[in-house]
């Protein structure tokens, strides 16, 4: 079983259904290049008669084919700025938009159409399946997306071959090392040819030789065009990365290019 958190990032319409920028018939006010763009982005949550602003006016853009991290201490933001990149939560104010589509006029078919279908999300613990293999895991995305079974076996196969796990198909996760588990949960992020990897402290259960290894990975991943995003508190993970915004307080403190 799946709990509630996972479910909701699989779970979209028919592949038949219209496009969100189609469905809604808005324009995008960003370039071809631009991936993400949020604009005054503001969360609040009320506590009692109190207000907590968890992100206080962010802005920012990512193009296509960035690496980005974003780093901070606890309580600094970045885990509820992640969820609304995520299109997991939604600003309290504020624009956000997502590979020209404006994320606050989505219904919530056409919001779980784009974290199934643009987002690959992968996690400090994994989410996987216990009792199924290293291929049915990677399978899953394309099970709720209505892909007939032939075909996904072949997809996932490939996205298993492209983090150096073709050996291990078969494999359940208690079959398998912290940093094979966490290259299935890659693997599973990457099979639909998302738009963005959406990483959150993926390295957080690992050790520092395996740590390596899978920030190699990502790094090779970039490499090959696609568009990351790291969510971590660890300077030297957040190094890696191309360019890194520093959360503190709710607000972008730093914004820097570093390779």
């Amino acid at each position: 079983m799946l709990d509630a958190k996972t479910d909701s990032m699989y779970k979209f319409m028919d592949d038949d259904a219209a496009s969100p920028a189609k469905a809604n018939g808005f324009e995008t006010n960003v370039s071809q290049r631009t991936l993400i763009s949020m604009e005054n982005i503001w969360k609040t949550y009320q506590m009692g008669v109190e207000q907590l602003h968890a992100l206080r006016d962010v802005s920012f853009e990512v193009e296509k084919g960035e690496y980005l991290a974003i780093i901070g201490p606890s309580g600094s933001g970045k885990s509820t700025l992640m969820n609304l990149i995520g299109c997991l939560d939604s600003p309290t104010k504020g624009d956000y938009w997502i590979n020209g589509n404006l994320v606050s006029e989505m219904t919530d078919d056409e919001l779980a159409r784009i974290r199934n279908k643009e987002i690959g999300f992968v996690f400090q613990t994994f989410n996987l399946l216990a009792r199924a293999t290293a291929l049915h895991n990677v399978e899953l995305p394309l099970i709720y997306a209505g892909m007939r079974s032939a075909e996904r076996h072949e997809q996932a196969k490939r996205a298993l071959e492209s983090v150096e796990l073709a050996d291990r198909i078969g494999h359940k996760p208690n079959e398998l090392s912290g940093g094979q588990r966490q290259r299935v949960a890659i693997a599973r992020a990457l099979v639909n040819h998302p738009s963005i990897l959406l990483a959150d402290e993926p390295t957080g259960a690992l050790d520092t030789k395996t740590s390596y290894e899978i920030m190699e990975l990502f790094e090779r991943l970039h490499e090959e065009g696609n568009t990351i995003i790291l969510v971590t508190h660890e300077h030297d993970i957040a190094a890696r990365a191309h360019r890194i915004i520093t959360i503190r307080d709710g607000r972008i403190e730093n914004d820097e290019r570093t390779k």
